[in-house]
């Protein structure tokens, strides 16, 4: 029988610094759906739940994942570790993958090349990520566990970053797990210059006109198609280039052990609390 992937979407409306970002639109379609839809085209047969609140805000996160034909799991609204593995057991999961909401310019290809790496090692990996160190330009994010790593995670895991963050127990804890990572074959390493993810209002425009000036004419767009895009037209870098860097670590620098101030940029500015 085939081992069963579970793709693990976390998406909830109350963003701190953006909310409802998971349903701006995106090409007549919400950012959350253009993401569902770069998922469904890798070459790993998954399925895909959708892992959100259970508060009323998310009633329409619940009902767009219902119109997407998508699985939903709705649970702890502040322990995402907690809703992570619950929708992972809900749906049988053995192997799982944390792919964030905020990732909507995502690679499928970088996805199938960490499972490939996974599948490549039977039995050697209980997680294997592109983020230790990461390489790939910002939003790429690919975390792989099997079931029992992220069981153990939810049994052992007790600080607030570990609940908030679902995997950073297990790689604070690399003596306790077989840890692997798969690094950006080019040699180049994006992670801290070149931003597709979206946590601000100028994020959410570089996005969009990425998705204007690619998707009508190959839907399925890869990294390398954004990179030459940016090229032709820096205007669209320097769109959110100002937080190019900036990450969730900078506020947990002194709590994390296996993360440097290399991998993160402290910038304070009136637009960033």
């Amino acid at each position: 029988m085939a081992t069963k992937i579970v793709i693990v979407v976390q998406a909830r409306m109350s963003s701190s610094r953006l909310p409802g970002k998971v349903l701006l639109p995106i090409l007549g379609k919400s950012l959350l759906y253009r993401m569902i839809e770069r998922l469904g085209i890798i070459s790993h047969y998954a399925q895909v739940v959708i892992a959100t609140s259970e508060d009323s805000s998310d009633d329409v996160i619940a009902r767009e994942a219902g119109l997407m034909g998508v699985a939903c799991y709705r649970g702890s609204m502040n322990n995402l570790l907690d809703r992570h593995y619950r929708a992972a057991k809900h749906l049988g999961a053995r192997i799982v993958l944390k792919i964030p909401s905020d990732c909507p310019l995502i690679d499928p290809v970088i996805i199938d090349q960490a499972l490939d790496f996974y599948f490549a090692n039977p039995g050697e990996y209980d997680y294997v990520s592109n983020l230790h160190p990461a390489t790939f330009p910002d939003g790429n994010d690919v975390e792989i566990m099997t079931m029992d790593c992220l069981e153990r995670t939810w049994r052992e895991a007790k600080r607030p970053l570990e609940l908030e963050h679902t995997t950073p127990y297990i790689w604070e804890t690399p003596k306790e797990f077989n840890i692997g990572n798969v690094i950006w074959d080019t040699g180049l390493d994006y992670s801290m210059s070149h931003r597709f993810t979206i946590d601000y209002e100028a994020d959410y425009q570089f996005i969009k006109r990425v998705y204007e000036e690619l998707y009508p004419k190959k839907p399925g767009f890869f990294c390398e198609d954004i990179l030459n895009l940016l090229e032709e037209k820096p205007e669209i870098y320097n769109i959110n280039t100002q937080y190019a860097g900036v990450n969730w670590y900078r506020n947990h620098l002194d709590e994390l052990k296996t993360i440097s101030p290399r991998q993160t940029k402290l910038v304070i500015d009136k637009n960033y609390i």
